[in-house]
């Protein structure tokens, strides 16, 4: 972790965390790089369905992300790995002393027959903070990924805060997917009818399994009470993506396990 100056002696946060896994030889995964710094604590915790698969468990050791924080986390997963991320608690954008965005960016990279499993929890942009968040995946062919991303702007009962995120997606060597929101105060027409009207939380799940190469998604509508989503195929790739949104995280969490 570093600081980095700013006037009236406020300071912004560095930090970097690495997950590496890889097949241990026994049947199982091995974590020979597990690191984090700053609010990116990693703990390999147990993995609910076993299978030889390991479990990684972010934990936020502090407030993070405030104006001006740069974090950044990067996994890597060998060929016949099998890795679940998830995370202990809501990662919250807050407001800092520093006049400047806080940046999150997330590099995911899974090799030929790898399995990667992102679950964290929710991102949550708290009233005055403004956060960018990127999240870059580099899939081989016959690859394996399942991803969640919730975007919640605002605490219960608050005005959102300012999220951008973009969500990049290359398989194969092809840029497949590549989108970005822009979201919250500041951000033209994002509480209009064409983007989130009354809905306060967003999210995606991105799937890559090669059988869907022999079985593709068909495009669809889909609805959960006040949630809504819709399932797109990605040319290109034995992928779909789902993006749903919702009035809140919990409705919006439970829109998505239902298409899991």
């Amino acid at each position: 972790m570093s600081g980095g100056g700013a006037p009236g002696g406020a300071s912004s946060v560095r930090a970097v965390a690495r997950i590496a896994a890889r097949p241990d030889g026994r049947g199982g995964t091995a974590l020979p790089l597990l690191t984090g710094d700053g609010p990116l604590a990693l703990r390999r915790t147990s993995h609910p369905e076993g299978g030889g698969a390991a479990q990684v468990t972010i934990v936020g050791a502090m407030a993070a992300p405030l104006g001006g924080d740069r974090l950044r986390i990067e996994v890597t997963v060998a060929a016949g790995a099998r890795l679940r991320v998830t995370s202990a608690a809501a990662t919250v954008s807050l407001p800092g002393r520093i006049p400047a965005p806080a940046h999150y960016d997330l590099d995911l990279t899974v090799a030929e027959g790898g399995e990667l499993e992102w679950l964290p929890e929710p991102v949550i942009a708290a009233q005055g903070s403004v956060l960018r968040m990127t999240t870059r995946v580099t899939l081989a062919a016959g690859a394996r990924l399942l991803l969640r991303e919730e975007q919640v702007l605002g605490r219960s009962g608050e005005a959102p805060g300012r999220l951008t995120a973009r969500l990049t997606l290359r398989h194969d060597g092809r840029t497949v997917l590549d989108q970005q929101t822009d979201l919250g105060p500041g951000a033209p027409g994002w509480d209009g009818p064409a983007v989130l009207a009354e809905h306060r939380a967003l999210g995606q799940l991105l799937l890559c399994e090669p059988s869907l190469t022999e079985k593709p998604a068909t495009a669809r509508f889909l609805a959960e009470g006040a949630a809504e989503a819709a399932l797109l195929p990605l040319a290109g790739a034995p992928a779909l993506l789902v993006t749903a949104a919702a009035p809140d995280g919990l409705r919006l969490r439970r829109a998505i396990d239902r298409v899991l």
